[in-house]
């Protein structure tokens, strides 16, 4: 299977350097490039391709409403948001929109193919400090105060069951791994996923409930009930 892809970046250095990257590998086609959200919309419409490398800050229709319509109109196509740590603000814009994850622009390329090949496999593409910044931009838009992570002070204390916590079936299935004893590896090779995603997905599951350390969270876990 060929994997067809759409960037749309108004940078032209950026969007001839993704080009490059994405075109030497043997399962995935650059079908056409944009330079703005509205460009991008009515190439997808052309080609239905089967993802979209989509940047935030563009001219004329930006990244976050680009992808809410095409995600409406052709949901059968993916995206993926390219961001920077400056953009972190617009992570849960973009979630409600419809992204299927995001990559941080200075990855490195190898790691970039693998992000798209995993999106395709129906993975959610997030790096651990964009994880991390969601949880807390999540926290604060339901009017709650983020649940702090144990460090030296208060560590081995209760986490708070009274707080209401949704976890992704993706989630549920590495929690249920995890409360069996897995390691990230195990649970990697067990789901037919990279360790990094499997690191991922752990690190949201434990800036959720508010801790770092595993055994901890296991033992939270196994008390809770999943929502």
């Amino acid at each position: 299977m060929t994997i067809r892809i759409i960037i749309a970046d108004d940078q032209t250095l950026m969007r001839d350097g993704l080009q490059t990257i994405v075109q030497l590998e043997d399962d995935m086609q650059v079908v056409a490039t944009a330079e703005n959200g509205s460009e991008a919309y009515e190439l997808v419409k052309l080609h239905q391709p089967d993802l979209v490398l989509m940047d935030i800050r563009m001219p004329v229709m930006d990244g976050i409403a680009s992808t809410r319509l095409i995600r409406k109109e052709f949901p059968g196509t993916l995206v993926l948001v390219l961001t920077t740590f400056a953009e972190d603000d617009y992570i849960v814009d973009a979630l409600a929109g419809g992204a299927c994850g995001f990559l941080l622009k200075d990855m490195p390329g190898d790691r970039l193919l693998q992000a798209i090949r995993e999106a395709i496999r129906g993975e959610l593409m997030m790096p651990t400090a964009i994880a991390s910044k969601l949880a807390e931009r999540i926290a604060m838009l339901s009017g709650k105060e983020p649940v702090k992570k144990k460090g030296s002070e208060g560590r081995g204390a209760a986490l708070d069951k009274t707080i209401p916590i949704r976890f992704t079936d993706r989630e549920k299935t590495v929690i249920a791994l995890m409360m069996e004893g897995m390691t990230n590896r195990e649970i990697a090779g067990k789901l037919f996923m990279s360790e990094g995603t499997v690191k991922n997905y752990v690190s949201t599951i434990y800036d959720k409930i508010g801790t770092n350390d595993r055994t901890q969270a296991v033992l939270w876990l196994k008390d809770m009930t999943l929502l």
